[in-house]
C-alpha cells in the first residue's frame, strides 16, 4: 500500500549563494525539487558565470516580485585590461586582445567617471528588448543594432586590488537595479585605451540580504533531509524591510481583509504621508500585506495582502 507524502508548504524567502553555471532558473528547479514547493520564483537574474546572493521566493512570497523596494545591490567584480569580448566578460568571443601597462593611478584617475548618475548602454548580449526582440537574440545572429544609453546609479566603485604585471584586479561595485558590471569593466577599458573584460562577478548583497545569509545548493539538500531548513526560512515581510511599518487595530484588520481602505485620520504612525507610498501592515505582530497612501481619497488602500495564498 503506497502512502501519499504530505507536502507542507513554505511561505518566506530564502538566500542562495548561486553556484558558477547555473542559471537563476536552475536554482529554482533545485529548490522547487528540493523542499517540495509549487510556488517558487526569484528577485533578480544572474547571468551563469555569476555567483551570491539569490533571494528565492517561496509560497505566498511569490506575490512579493513587482513590488520588491529597488534597493542597491552589491557586487565584487574581477577584471583584466587588455582584453574585448562580444559579452564583455570572459566567456565571450575575443574581439581584441593587446598589451596593457596601465599602472594603479591611471586607473584610479578613471573611475570618479562611472560613480554617480551615469547614462549606460545595455550590452548586445542582454535580456533588453529593442523593437520586441531581446538584444541576445539579435547578437547571437551577428546583428548590432543602436541601444539607448539609460540613467543608473552606481554609489560605490571602489579599487580592491590591482596587480600591474597581470593588469588584473577587483572592483567593489554598489548600483542601483539595471546597472550592468561588465559594461562598467568594459568603458573602463575603453577610457584607458586598452580594452578591459570583466572575469567573474560575486553577488554580495541584494534586497536587503548579504551573502553571509546564504546557502549553498549542496547545503540546502543536507538540510531539507534533516528537516533542519526551518532556520534558514526567512519571513515573507522581511524583503520590504525598506518600507516603514504600520500597526493597525483588530477592526481595522476586519476593513483591510475585505479590501476596504483604512482612513488616514485614524491611523498612527504616518506624520506625512506622500502619494504612493508603501507600507508594511500589521495587526499586533501579524504580517497582513502592504498599503498604499491615496491622498485623493485620504486612505491608505489595500496594495497586496500577504497573510493568504490567494
Amino acid at each position: 500500500m503506497f502512502m501519499l507524502q504530505r507536502v507542507v508548504i513554505i511561505n518566506g524567502i530564502i538566500i542562495i549563494d548561486k553556484p558558477r553555471d547555473f542559471t537563476s532558473f536552475d536554482v529554482i528547479a533545485v529548490v522547487r525539487k528540493t523542499l517540495h514547493q509549487r510556488k517558487t520564483g526569484h528577485t533578480g537574474t544572474l547571468d551563469p558565470m555569476a555567483t551570491g546572493v539569490l533571494p528565492v521566493l517561496l509560497g505566498c512570497a511569490t506575490k512579493a516580485q513587482d513590488l520588491l523596494p529597488d534597493t542597491d545591490k552589491e557586487y565584487l567584480a574581477d577584471f583584466t585590461l587588455g582584453i574585448t569580448t562580444d559579452t564583455l566578460d570572459i566567456t565571450g568571443t575575443v574581439l581584441s586582445k593587446q598589451p596593457s601597462a596601465v599602472t594603479t593611478k591611471q586607473l584610479l584617475d578613471v573611475l570618479p567617471q562611472f560613480r554617480g548618475n551615469i547614462m549606460q548602454k545595455p550590452p548586445m548580449y542582454s535580456a533588453v528588448s529593442k523593437d520586441g526582440v531581446r538584444l541576445y537574440e539579435l547578437a547571437r545572429q551577428g546583428i548590432v543594432t543602436e541601444r539607448e544609453a539609460r540613467p543608473v546609479t552606481v554609489s560605490v566603485l571602489e579599487l580592491i586590488r590591482f596587480d600591474e604585471n597581470t593588469q588584473s584586479g577587483t572592483l567593489k561595485v554598489s548600483c542601483s537595479k539595471g546597472t550592468y558590471i561588465r559594461v562598467i569593466c568594459d568603458d573602463i577599458g575603453a577610457q584607458l585605451g586598452c580594452g578591459g573584460v570583466m572575469t567573474a562577478l560575486r553577488r554580495t548583497r541584494a534586497c536587503g540580504y548579504q551573502l553571509q545569509d546564504a546557502i549553498t545548493l549542496d547545503r540546502l539538500r543536507e538540510l531539507a533531509q534533516s528537516d533542519g531548513i526551518g532556520q534558514y526560512i526567512r519571513p515573507v515581510d522581511s524583503v520590504f524591510s525598506a518600507y516603514p511599518r504600520i500597526s493597525i487595530t483588530s477592526a481595522q484588520e476586519v476593513r483591510y481583509c475585505n479590501g476596504a481602505g483604512l482612513m488616514l485620520s485614524r491611523l498612527y504612525g504616518i506624520a506625512a504621508p506622500e502619494d504612493g507610498a508603501l507600507y508594511r501592515v500589521y495587526c499586533g505582530e501579524r504580517f497582513l500585506g502592504l498599503g498604499t497612501i491615496d491622498l485623493k481619497r485620504e486612505e491608505l488602500s489595500v496594495k497586496k495582502r500577504f497573510d493568504t495564498d490567494a
